[in-house]
């Protein structure tokens, strides 16, 4: 599999040709290459960059509820400006991906904290909270795909990427159908956490379905993982290590934002009342 073949939903195969073709990639020194020592370092770094921006995010949304839809839309403007502005000028990688992780931890602790609330007045609690309880999974989810790209369990190849890309684009096309139906109060059946509340059948196929774009989220994982590794044998220039963990870091967010409505769904259905 190239290393120029888009192997991350937020990265085309057109986008990927332009970065590695860039006057600062081209110009890099070819003895300084891609590790992938590096690049867990940098997403090692990245994670705990979320990790205080969502504590602060929780506290603030805690002290001001109200602000989230703001910061919502902040965070979306914020996101794109960084993915467009990095696809430009691959170099900004090296700043755009660290306030990346800044911008979505804030949010996520924002979102953590509103869960957390509607578990409580449900008089349900749970262990460390749901960020702490998503962080787990989406940790375990890393180490399990870490372990099956170590061991050849399964190779990310072409028609795996394809298809998971085929899959990923479905799932995006129903968020956005989802998101516009929202504006006028109409919502898809079972997609909305609501259905978590309404217990019974529409619960079990919201859960199942949530489990399933997690399970997506993850392989996800896999594929950027194989992406990591071919710029390692290739010889892709340092500088190519920012933009890979932006990749990274960008299909962990997901796969965390998934864990966090998995955690809600389960403790909704299955947690102790007070």
């Amino acid at each position: 599999m190239s290393i120029l073949q888009s192997t991350n939903p937020v990265l085309s195969d057109s986008s990927l040709h332009r970065v590695f073709n860039a006057p600062e990639m081209r110009s890099a020194a070819r003895s300084t290459t891609v590790s992938i020592q590096g690049v867990m370092a940098k997403t090692g770094f990245c994670t705990l960059l979320a990790l205080g921006s969502g504590a602060i995010g929780y506290s603030v949304t805690a002290a001001y509820p109200g602000s989230l839809m703001m910061v919502n839309i902040i965070a979306f403007v914020v996101t794109l400006v960084l993915y467009f502005t990095i696809m430009a000028k691959p170099g900004f990688a090296m700043i755009g991906t660290p306030i990346y992780a800044l911008t979505q931890g804030f949010v996520m602790g924002g979102i953590s904290y509103l869960l957390d609330s509607i578990l409580q007045a449900q008089g349900i609690a749970v262990g460390g909270g749901v960020a702490i309880q998503a962080f787990i999974v989406t940790g375990a989810s890393m180490a399990a795909m870490l372990a099956l790209h170590t061991f050849n369990i399964i190779r990310a190849g072409p028609r795996f990427t394809s298809v998971l890309g085929v899959v990923t684009l479905g799932i995006m096309f129903t968020y956005l159908a989802s998101f516009i139906m929202s504006l006028f109060g109409a919502s898809i059946p079972f997609l909305s956490l609501g259905s978590a509340m309404e217990g019974g059948s529409a619960a079990w196929i919201g859960l199942g379905i949530n489990a399933l774009v997690l399970i997506v989220a993850a392989l996800w994982l896999l594929v950027d993982l194989q992406q990591v590794e071919q710029a390692a044998q290739s010889g892709a220039p340092k500088a190519m290590e920012w933009l890979l963990t932006f990749g990274l870091i960008v299909t962990l967010a997901w796969v965390f934002l998934e864990a966090l409505k998995l955690v809600f769904r389960l403790a909704l259905m299955f947690g102790n009342r007070n």
